[in-house]
């Protein structure tokens, strides 16, 4: 008995079904007085006590009385559920128009850095294109070189050449003979 569904349920809040408008009985029937009326969306707290179709509720204006079981739901109502989704709404769009406007903001940064990217791009190629001269014009200058000094050693070999040339058809001095006497 504890263990009931019904006991467990006591003091819970439930709500009259969105589409009815429904009377709050005196009695678990509709032989008893009516006590006023119930809108749709109204919640009313279940207690616990049902008598054939009829469940025992106390309305949002605190009456004590009886209405039909299956027009109370357990669901919040849409009167209760409009103004929270309204709420989660605005604060949707809000962030949306935030998001949009950042990305905004991070397009033209893409757009401002796609700049940058491409003026440096185009500076690492002209810088490329004159480390390529200066390498073509280093390698140059290593060749005359390599030939400046083959041609001074070719006109060293040369002047060599010639001056033993010249000293083959030179007269020697004759040598004194040493058994002479001077």
């Amino acid at each position: 008995m504890l263990l009931s569904p019904n006991l467990l349920a006591e003091g819970q809040s439930r709500y009259i079904s969105d589409n009815v408008f429904l009377y709050i009985l005196n009695g678990p029937g509709t032989e008893f007085r009516i006590l006023g009326s119930i809108e749709a969306g109204q919640p009313v707290t279940f207690l616990n006590e049902t008598q054939g179709d009829y469940s025992k509720v106390i309305d949002h204006k605190g009456r004590e009385g009886w209405v039909q079981t299956n027009l109370i739901s357990s669901t919040q109502s849409f009167r209760e559920q409009v103004p929270a989704l309204t709420n989660e709404l605005a604060k949707a769009k809000a962030e949306l128009a935030e998001v949009l406007n950042s990305t905004d903001n991070h397009a033209g940064e893409v757009v401002e850095l796609k700049a940058k990217l491409s003026e440096l791009e185009n500076t690492l190629s002209q810088t490329v294109k004159e480390r390529d001269k200066l390498k073509v014009a280093v390698d140059r200058s290593a060749q005359d070189e390599r030939f400046e000094l083959w041609r001074q050693g070719g006109l060293i070999a040369g002047a060599g050449l010639i001056a033993g040339m010249i000293l083959v058809y030179i007269p020697r001095p004759q040598r004194r003979n040493k058994k002479r006497w001077m």
